[in-house]
C-alpha cells in the first residue's frame, strides 16, 4: 500500500527527475506493441505495454493521476527486455525511463518489514560482496554434494514449494567448491600469437554459480589469441540494483568497476552475460550527471561481448566440429536490444561442423527470466516461457544455446516443464564452443587448465 504522503513524494520526484523530453518523444504509434511480451500475454492490455506505461509516467508527471498501486503494478509487470527500443521510430529510451520510475517509487515508499529486510540483505549485504556470494554458493554446493539434496527430495520437501521453484532447485548447475572459487586466475597468456590484450569482467554469480562458464570463456579467449587480464578488485555490475530501484547503490558499484579497469592497458573489456554487458555498456548514462561521466564513457566504449570478439578474431573460421545435433539459439534480450549483438553468436554456431542450425521463430522475444522476474512474477513468466518452448520445439532442436545465465536457467526450466529432460539440453554459447574446440582437438580435454604458470589466488 502506498500512502497519500508517499504518493505525494513520488509525484514530486517524478516531476523533478523524469526526463519529460523522453516522455514526449513517444508518439503513441504502437510499433512497440507487437514486440512486448507482457502486452501480448496479458490479452493486449494497454497498461502492460511500453506505450501504456509511458502514458502512465507522463500522467503522473502532469498531475493527471496519482502514482498508486496500479501504476506501480504496471511498471513492475514489465520485463525490462527493451525489445520496444529497436522498433521505436522516435528512438525512445524506454529502459532509462523505466529504471528512473522504479527508483523513484522504491526510494519513496515504505516496504513491509520482511521485504525491507530481504532487499537490504540482497542489495547491500550480498551482491556487492563477492566473499559472501562465494560463501552462499559453497553452502549450495554442500547441499548438492553432501546427500542433503537427496534427503530433501526423498522426503518430498520440495513439494512444499511452488512447482516452478521446485523445478528451479533441480536445474541449478553443479556449483564449484570453496577452494575452486577462491583459486581464480589474474592473468592468462594466449595460445599462439598474441592478437589482443583484453580484460575479463567476471561478474558476481558468473564467477560463483556459473564459474565453469567463466572458465570456458577465458579458454576461448586464449585460443583466439588473447592475453587476458582479470582484476581481482572488480565487483557486481549493479544491474540488479539498477533494475530494482536501487540506483544509488548501482552507481557506487559502477564507480568501483571503473576504478578496477580504467588503469589497464587493454583493447576491450569482455563480458559473457548479456544482462551484465548491457548494464556495463550504459555506465555512461548511469553516471551522466556525475563527476565520473567522462571516465564512465571511456569504460563503456571498451565493453564487448565474447561473441563479438571471437568473430572479430575469425574464431568462426577455425575448423570446429561437434557430434551431429540440431541447434537453435535464444537471444539474450539485453545482448540483442542494448548491446546490439545478434549476428555474431549465429555466425559462430553456423560455422560448427555437425551442428545443424535452425532459427527459432521469435528468438528475439524474451524468455521470461528477466533477472528475478521469474521469481517475483511467476505466472506471467511461465506464460512467456510456455510460448518460447512452443517455438523451440518447432525447430526440433536437441540443443538450445543462449548467452545469459538467467536465460540459460529459464530454458532449462522450460525443458523440465515440457518433459524433455534427457532429449533436449540448454547450454551457454561459450560452453558449446568449448565442446567444439575439444572435439576438434584444439584442447586435449574438456577441463584442461587454462595456464597454470600464471594462475594466482585472488
Amino acid at each position: 500500500m502506498i500512502t497519500a504522503k508517499e504518493r505525494a513524494a513520488i509525484q514530486q520526484q517524478f516531476q523533478a527527475n523524469m526526463n519529460e523530453d523522453e516522455l514526449m518523444n513517444c508518439m503513441r504509434c504502437g510499433f512497440c506493441l507487437p514486440t512486448c511480451p507482457t502486452y501480448i500475454e496479458s490479452g493486449l492490455q494497454e497498461s502492460h505495454s511500453p506505450r501504456g506505461r509511458i502514458a502512465l509516467m507522463k500522467a503522473v508527471v502532469d498531475g493527471l493521476i496519482e502514482p498508486d498501486e496500479d501504476v506501480e503494478r504496471s511498471l513492475n509487470m514489465c520485463l525490462g527486455c527493451r525489445a520496444c527500443e529497436p522498433v521505436c521510430p522516435s528512438g525512445v529510451r524506454y529502459g532509462h525511463l523505466l529504471e528512473e520510475a522504479r527508483d523513484i517509487i522504491a526510494q519513496n515508499k515504505r516496504y513491509p518489514f520482511l521485504v525491507r529486510i530481504i532487499r537490504k540483505i540482497v542489495f547491500n549485504g550480498l551482491f556487492p560482496r563477492q566473499d559472501r556470494l562465494r560463501l552462499l554458493t559453497s553452502l549450495i554446493g554442500f547441499y548438492q554434494r553432501s546427500g542433503l539434496r537427496t534427503l530433501v527430495q526423498r522426503l518430498g520437501l520440495l513439494k512444499l514449494l511452488p512447482r516452478h521453484l521446485a523445478m528451479m532447485e533441480h536445474i541449478l548447475p553443479e556449483v564449484p567448491t570453496w577452494k575452486e572459487m577462491n583459486d581464480r586466475p589474474k592473468q592468462l597468456t594466449p595460445h599462439g600469437i598474441k592478437k589482443r590484450r583484453v580484460a575479463f569482467f567476471t561478474g558476481c554469480l558468473m564467477d560463483t554459480m556459473f564459474m565453469k562458464t567463466n572458465d570456458a570463456t577465458m579458454k576461448l579467449l586464449q585460443l583466439a589469441g588473447c592475453e587476458v587480464v582479470i582484476p581481482s578488485n572488480q565487483v557486481c555490475c549493479g544491474a540488479l540494483h539498477g533494475h530494482g530501484g536501487e540506483k544509488k547503490q548501482a552507481k557506487e558499484l559502477a564507480k568501483r568497476n571503473i576504478e578496477a579497469f580504467e588503469q589497464l592497458d587493454v583493447d576491450y573489456i569482455i563480458t559473457n552475460a548479456g544482462g551484465c554487458g548491457a548494464f556495463l555498456v550504459e555506465y555512461d548514462h548511469l553516471l551522466k550527471d556525475d563527476d565520473w561521466a567522462e571516465r564512465a564513457k571511456a569504460f563503456a566504449r571498451k565493453i564487448k561481448d565474447i561473441s563479438e570478439v571471437l568473430v572479430e578474431l575469425n574464431f568462426h573460421q577455425t575448423k570446429l566440429k561437434v557430434k551431429p545435433q540440431v541447434v537453435t539459439y535464444q537471444d539474450s534480450c539485453h545482448l540483442r536490444n542494448v548491446m546490439k549483438v545478434a549476428n555474431a553468436p549465429r555466425l559462430l554456431l553456423q560455422a560448427i561442423e555437425g551442428a545443424e542450425f535452425r532459427e527459432m521463430k521469435d528468438a528475439d522475444r524474451c524468455c521470461g527470466s528477466a533477472g528475478i522476474y521469474n521469481i517475483v512474477e511467476p505466472e506471467m513468466s511461465m506464460q512467456i516461457l510456455d510460448y518460447k518452448m512452443t517455438q523451440a520445439k518447432q525447430t526440433k532442436a536437441t540443443t538450445i544455446v543462449t548467452a545469459n545465465p538467467g536465460c540459460l536457467l529459464q530454458m532449462k526450466l522450460g525443458i523440465e516443464r515440457e518433459g524433455l529432460a534427457g532429449q533436449v539440453r540448454a547450454v551457454h554459447i561459450v560452453e558449446f564452443l568449448l565442446e567444439a574446440a575439444v572435439e576438434s582437438g584444439l584442447l586435449e580435454e574438456r577441463e584442461k587448465p587454462m595456464n597454470e604458470s600464471v594462475r594466482k589466488t585472488s
